[in-house]
C-alpha cells in the first residue's frame, strides 16, 4: 500500500510532566516527540486547566517544526480520559465531552486535557477531533460490579486503551478474528490492570487506583479493617491516605524507588528484600491473573502482557512460571499508547470502525 495515500493523523498524550505528541501516516509512525514540562514551570498553574494554553502552545510549536501546513491533518487524536461510562470505539471530541472532562465526572485526570487540546489542533490544522477507548470504558458483566456492598458497586476503570489495543494486536498475531478470541491481558506499567477480555468486550477489571496487585507506585488491594484503623487513626488527612495509595504506595514504599531496573540490579548484587518484595508484586500479578482466567471459565485464547514492565525480565519469568499453565503467553512490552491511539483513527478513518457519540 502506498505510504503517501493513507489519513495523516497526530496523537496528543498529556502527561503528567510532559505531553507526548506523534505524527502517524496510516498505522506507521513518522516521527514523536516528548514535550517535557518541569515541575516549576507547571507549579505557575493553580489548576490542571490553566495549563491548557501552555501545552497547547507546545503542541503548536511542534507541528511549526513540521512544517504541517493548515488543515493537512485527517484526525487530531486526544489521550481518551476519565468521561461518563461509555462502550469501546473511537468518539469525536464534541461540547458535551469537553464539559463532562473540565468537570471531571469520575475525577481530575492531566488526561481530561487531551479531548480539549484536540479540538482545538483540529480547528488550525483540520481533521477529525477524536478519542480512542476512554479509561471510563464500561462493558462489565452484571455479575462484576457487585463488591460486598450496595453503596460501593465496583467500577470500570482502567487503562482500557492499552488492554484493547494488546487484544487485537494479539488476535492479529494470531490470525484470529478480533472479536473471537478470549484474552486476559494484563497492562504492567505505574499502576496495573488486569482485564478477561471476551469477544473484544471487557467484562471485568481491576480498578487501578483502589483494587489488584500493588504496582510500582500504588498498593493495589488492601486489608479493609486494618486500612480502616489507619485512616480513623488521627494520623493522616484524606490527602496523605489518598497520596499513600496512589503515589507513594507499592514498590516504592517497601524500596523507596519505582525503577525496575534499579531493583533488578539489586536483586543481581544480592539485595534479599528487594528480590522478596519484585517477587510479591509478581505474585499478586500471577493470582490476578488466575482469577481472571475463572471468569472465562477457564477458555483462554492466550495471556497477554503489555506495558513497561515487561521489560523486566525477571519479573515476567516469576510471572510465567504460575501461569504457564493457563494459556500460551504474549509479550508485547512497552508503553503502546500512541500506536493505539493513531490506530483507532487509523480503523475509522479506513472504515472499519464506526465513529461513536458521546
Amino acid at each position: 500500500m502506498n505510504l503517501s495515500t493513507q489519513p495523516l493523523i497526530l496523537v496528543i498524550n498529556p502527561g503528567s510532566t510532559s505531553t507526548k505528541v506523534a505524527l502517524f501516516r496510516g498505522r506507521h509512525k513518522l516521527t514523536e516527540e516528548a514535550l517535557r514540562h518541569t515541575r516549576d514551570q507547571l507549579a505557575r498553574f493553580p489548576t490542571l486547566w490553566d495549563q491548557f494554553d501552555f501545552r497547547l502552545s507546545a503542541v503548536q510549536a511542534f507541528l511549526a517544526k513540521q512544517n504541517l501546513p493548515a488543515f493537512s491533518l485527517q484526525a487530531v487524536v486526544g489521550r481518551g480520559c476519565l468521561l461518563k461510562p461509555v462502550s469501546r470505539g473511537t468518539y469525536e471530541v464534541n461540547s458535551a465531552m469537553i464539559a463532562d472532562a473540565r468537570q471531571g465526572v469520575q475525577g481530575e485526570h492531566v488526561s481530561n486535557l487531551g479531548c480539549a487540546l484536540a479540538l482545538e489542533i483540529s480547528k488550525l490544522y483540520g481533521g477529525r477531533p477524536l478519542v480512542v477507548d476512554p479509561v471510563s470504558v464500561d462493558e462489565f458483566d452484571p455479575l462484576a460490579r457487585y463488591s460486598g456492598h450496595p453503596l460501593l458497586p465496583r467500577r470500570s476503570l482502567s487503562h482500557t486503551l492499552n488492554l484493547r489495543a494488546a487484544s487485537l494486536w494479539a488476535a492479529e498475531r494470531l490470525h484470529l478474528d478480533p472479536q473471537a478470541g478470549n484474552f486476559v491481558v494484563a497492562h504492567l506499567g505505574g499502576g496495573i490492570s488486569i482485564a478477561p477480555i471476551r469477544a473484544g468486550r471487557i467484562i471485568d477489571v481491576n480498578d487501578a487506583s483502589s483494587g489488584g496487585p500493588f504496582s510500582p507506585e500504588r498498593t493495589g488491594s488492601l486489608p479493609l479493617q486494618p486500612f480502616i484503623d489507619l485512616v480513623f487513626s488521627g494520623k493522616y488527612d484524606k490527602a496523605a491516605v489518598k497520596k499513600m495509595v496512589m503515589g507513594e504506595g507499592g514498590l516504592v514504599a517497601y524500596l523507596g524507588t519505582t525503577d525496575a531496573a534499579e531493583i533488578e540490579e539489586r536483586i543481581h548484587q544480592g539485595d534479599v528484600k528487594a528480590k522478596e518484595v519484585y517477587q510479591a508484586m509478581a505474585y499478586q500479578i500471577a493470582k490476578e491473573i488466575g482469577a481472571m482466567a475463572t471468569v472465562l471459565c477457564g477458555d483462554v485464547t492466550a495471556v497477554v502482557l503489555t506495558g513497561g514492565l515487561v521489560h523486566s525480565s525477571f519479573l515476567i519469568q516469576e510471572i510465567s512460571r504460575r501461569i504457564h499453565f493457563i494459556a500460551r503467553l504474549i509479550l508485547l512490552p512497552g508503553e503502546l499508547e500512541m500506536e493505539a491511539m493513531a490506530e483507532g483513527a487509523w480503523r475509522v478513518l479506513t472504515g472499519q470502525e464506526k465513529v461513536q457519540t458521546y
